[in-house]
């Protein structure tokens, strides 16, 4: 009987300690709330960072995540792409505008919307979610709106020109994304609404009153504490109650693909890019075997291509930059400046064209379009045109290069012999005889043979030999 005992003692301590030491024990017990961080613009970047961040909470079973917004918007394409990636979640995701200060606007309202739970810190705002494009006026601003009949809000009287159809209908979408948004978590749909049509904000006490947000808290640590208990709908239709008092708080830092997107995709950056790898092919080009040129070229304009198929461009203003280019290199090999200048203005209007958006931090800056301007024409009147005058100066190297050089005769048998010309003994021939010492001229060569002719009488000082 103590035997038994013994053996059952001895087994419970075996199981303790492989309970204990197994790997990843400690992580599946413990509640793990991870934090994203969003601030800046919204792009394929920020896009990148909360996918790979959700999937990764997936795996860890995390008990929430709270996404973390400051904000001024940016583009639709991936705004779109983390609300999908926020609502196909498994892991409850809690949307938090903070620091104090931050904001949520344009995008952020709607991705705060979509979150499952949606917090704000005191002193934050959100809304002026109206879609933003280039050269079409902003619906709900003064500037003369289509309102839900079609009718300019500045006069009800008019009807909305043709030009703004497509604003409209840009804007009567980003009105019935956001409805549903609100209607699927519960919140204030008419207020959604106003911030679409007149760019409508709300501070963080305001946005409680309305019920566009759940809830404000001072910082992640007093959230969770609030939030402990709620039950939320994740995908699939599944509730979850949230037992996140004692969660362990950790960050996702974005991978570095994400960090690499988020400098290649800056419009800034990419037209940089794209300017530097056009440059370095050309001077490639124009002389064949630098290779150093041409590598960082080749790497740039792959990059800057790579980060405009991320971004929504204008194909016919990239066309434009390409005719710009052309026109400034005819004008290397042809001067006449007006090509040269048609080149200038059509790469400056190609590249204002470049990008169709404005969305907030997204906008190309003239600085880096003027500065660019001025370095591709110094580029091409300067070194390029310096290769064209090199081309056109004497021959350095080569056959063409020996003729007209003097030389002296070594050794000399009828019309053929030896000569001593640039340092090296050649064999030569000629139509004349001379002798040993004779100073002679190179007329031509073929093959390794030397074709030599008498040289000039030289002209001496005062009179002529």
């Amino acid at each position: 009987m103590q035997t038994l005992k013994a053996a059952l003692v001895a087994a419970a301590v075996v199981v303790a300690l492989f309970v204990s030491i197994r790997p990843g024990a400690a992580e599946e017990n413990r509640r793990l709330a991870l934090t994203i961080s969003i601030d800046g613009a919204i792009g394929p970047a920020s896009a990148s960072y909360v996918k790979d961040a959700l999937a990764k909470a997936a795996e860890r079973r995390a008990e929430i995540v709270v996404l973390r917004l400051n904000t001024p918007g940016g583009l639709n394409t991936s705004m779109r792409e983390i609300i999908a990636d926020v609502l196909a979640s498994p892991v409850p995701v809690a949307g938090f505008v903070a620091p104090s200060g931050a904001h949520a606007a344009s995008a952020g309202t709607y991705i705060l919307y979509a979150t499952h739970i949606a917090a704000m810190a005191p002193g934050t705002n959100i809304g002026a979610a109206t879609p933003v494009q280039i050269g079409s006026p902003i619906p709900g601003l003064p500037s003369g709106t289509p309102d839900k009949n079609g009718k300019d809000k500045k006069d009800g009287d008019r009807p909305a020109e043709a030009k703004d159809a497509m604003m409209a209908k840009a804007t009567n979408d980003a009105v019935a994304y956001i409805r549903s948004l609100a209607e699927l978590r519960g919140r204030n749909a008419d207020w959604a609404e106003k911030a679409v049509r007149e760019a409508a904000t709300l501070s963080a006490n305001g946005a409680l009153q309305a019920k566009a947000i759940d809830l404000i808290a001072r910082d992640p640590a007093d959230l969770l504490k609030q939030i402990d208990g709620r039950v939320v709908e994740v995908a699939g239709g599944r509730t979850q109650r949230l037992t996140t008092t004692d969660a362990t708080v950790e960050a996702i830092d974005p991978g570095w693909i994400s960090r690499l997107l988020a400098v290649i995709t800056n419009p800034n950056v990419a037209f940089i890019l794209l300017m530097i790898g056009i440059y370095g092919l050309i001077f490639e080009f124009m002389s064949p075997g630098a290779v150093a040129p041409g590598v960082v070229g080749t790497i740039c304009l792959l990059l800057g291509l790579y980060a405009l198929n991320m971004l929504p461009i204008n194909y016919a203003g990239f066309a434009l930059m390409l005719v710009g280019l052309a026109l400034l290199t005819i004008e290397v090999f042809n001067p006449t400046i007006v090509i040269g200048f048609g080149g200038a203005i059509a790469v400056a209007l190609g590249a204002l064209m470049l990008f169709r958006v404005e969305a907030p931090g997204y906008r190309l800056s003239w600085w880096v379009i003027g500065g660019t301007i001025a370095v591709f024409v110094a580029f091409f009147l300067v070194v390029l045109g310096s290769l064209r005058r090199a081309r056109k100066g004497p021959v350095r190297v080569g056959a063409q290069a020996m003729q007209g050089l003097p030389a002296e005769v070594l050794d000399w048998s009828e019309t053929r012999g030896h000569v001593f010309t640039n340092g090296e003994r050649w064999q030569a021939r000629g139509t004349e005889t001379f002798k040993s010492g004779d100073r002679v001229e190179v007329a031509n060569i073929i093959d390794l043979t030397l074709v030599v002719r008498r040289a000039p009488a030289s002209t001496g000082e005062g009179g002529t030999a």
